[in-house]
């Protein structure tokens, strides 16, 4: 089991999340497919990530910064996006993530991963004809009308791809955790985490209708915002950053995380005095 004393207090916590953990649904709910992509930048200071701050009203982790990611659509693992993907093949991805013949299928995570991220951020982890990384939705009014395309239903994640003339860059896509919510929350998802590089000075864009803000830190300055308050996170936030600590360059962090068995962590939750505690299998 972890320390009993990795808590973290209420006022760290958006106040849905521990009042959900104080009052479980009699039912648990189904976990959801979902992933979530880890996206690193070389900064001035060193490797920095990118986290998004959910609006107050979010169905999930509202208020709470988070990496870029959301639910598996069943066309993440259509024929059309997997013949524009790179670098990855379904067997690779069913072998890296120990899941066989599934539905969805093993890929269709990583695909989802990098449609969710492109959604989110206008950032899309892919190649030109060039080999270059495509443009960015924030130093492009093409590429953001694209997107706003994409999440308004009127275009999908294949024709968005190819109306920005570039195609999926699998191979810079690394496995790095897969988390469960916890039963006593409301809503659940079994969660695939991701991680890839895209270039220094790549900026995000913050859609209003899910997000709030976005910033560039690095781990450990993320991690003492965390601890000091003004930069709330949930336990899979703050335990991806921590792994991210160790290391200070993007290169380095990929290819350590991509190495790793990659457990799975479905965490208890429990309420103490001062706030909610976080237990764990060993």
């Amino acid at each position: 089991m972890t320390p009993p004393d990795f808590v973290i207090p209420f006022h760290r916590l958006p106040k849905s999340f521990a009042e959900s953990v104080a009052h479980p649904p009699a039912v648990p709910a189904v976990p959801r497919p979902a992933a979530t992509l880890i996206l690193l930048r070389e900064g001035e200071g060193g490797m920095e990530v990118l986290l998004m701050r959910r609006t107050r009203n979010a169905g999930f982790v509202p208020g709470a910064y988070v990496f870029p990611g959301g639910r598996v659509d069943a066309a993440d693992g259509d024929a059309a996006l997997l013949g524009r993907l790179d670098g990855l093949s379904p067997r690779q991805a069913e072998e890296r993530l120990e899941l066989v013949a599934a539905q969805p299928a093993a890929v269709a995570y990583y695909v989802a991963a990098l449609r969710e991220a492109f959604e989110e951020t206008g950032i899309l982890v892919g190649r030109t004809a060039a080999g270059l990384a495509p443009n960015t939705a924030a130093e492009d009014a093409t590429v953001d009308a694209v997107r706003e395309e994409l999440m308004d239903d009127r275009l999908s994640f294949a024709e968005a791809l190819d109306r920005t003339a570039c195609r999926l860059d699998g191979g810079g896509v690394r496995y790095v955790g897969h988390w469960i919510t916890p039963v006593v929350e409301p809503r659940r998802y079994d969660t695939r985490f991701f991680a890839a590089e895209v270039p220094a000075g790549s900026r995000a864009v913050v859609d209003p209708r899910e997000m709030t803000d976005a910033v560039w830190i690095t781990p450990a300055a993320a991690l003492s915002r965390q601890e000091e308050g003004s930069l709330p996170m949930v336990f899979p936030t703050i335990r991806t950053l921590e792994q991210l600590s160790f290391h200070r360059r993007a290169g380095d962090a990929l290819a350590a995380l991509g190495r790793s068995p990659v457990p799975t962590v479905m965490p208890r939750l429990v309420v103490t005095p001062t706030g909610i505690a976080l237990e764990l299998d060993p």
